[in-house]
C-alpha cells in the first residue's frame, strides 16, 4: 500500500527558510511510513513573474536527491502521464493517479517520491 501525503509549503506565507525548514521536517517524518509521494504546494508567486518559494523548494529538492534522502521529483508542470517520471511515480504510488493536479500542468506544485 501506497500513500500520497500534500504538504502546503506557502500556507500562512512563510519566509522562504521557515518553509524548507518545514519541508525538511515533513521529509524525515515520511521517513519509514507507508507514504511514497509528497505532493507539496508552493505556490507559483503572486506577482504574475514567480515567486522566491518554488526555485528554493526545487533547490532544496536537488540537493537532498543529490544526497539520497529522496528517489526523485517531478515539476507541477511536467505531472504528465506522456512524462516517463510521472509513470514511474504512478507505479510506485498509484494514489497519484487520482490527483486533481494530474494533466494540469501547475507549476504551482511539485511531486517527490520517496
Amino acid at each position: 500500500m501506497s500513500e500520497l501525503k500534500t504538504v502546503n509549503l506557502e500556507a500562512g506565507r512563510p519566509a522562504v527558510p521557515d518553509a524548507l525548514a518545514r519541508l525538511q521536517m515533513e521529509l524525515r517524518l515520511t521517513r519509514g511510513t507507508r507514504i511514497t509521494a509528497l505532493k507539496l504546494i508552493h505556490g507559483f508567486g503572486s506577482s504574475g513573474r514567480g515567486g522566491k518559494l518554488r526555485p528554493a523548494v526545487r533547490r532544496f529538492l536537488d540537493t537532498q536527491q543529490g544526497r539520497g534522502y529522496l528517489k526523485f521529483y517531478i515539476p507541477g508542470e511536467q505531472l504528465s502521464i506522456f512524462n516517463e517520471e510521472t509513470r514511474r511515480a504512478l507505479d510506485r504510488c498509484p494514489a497519484l493517479r487520482s490527483d486533481p493536479d494530474l494533466e494540469r500542468h501547475n507549476n504551482g506544485i511539485t511531486v517527490v517520491v520517496l
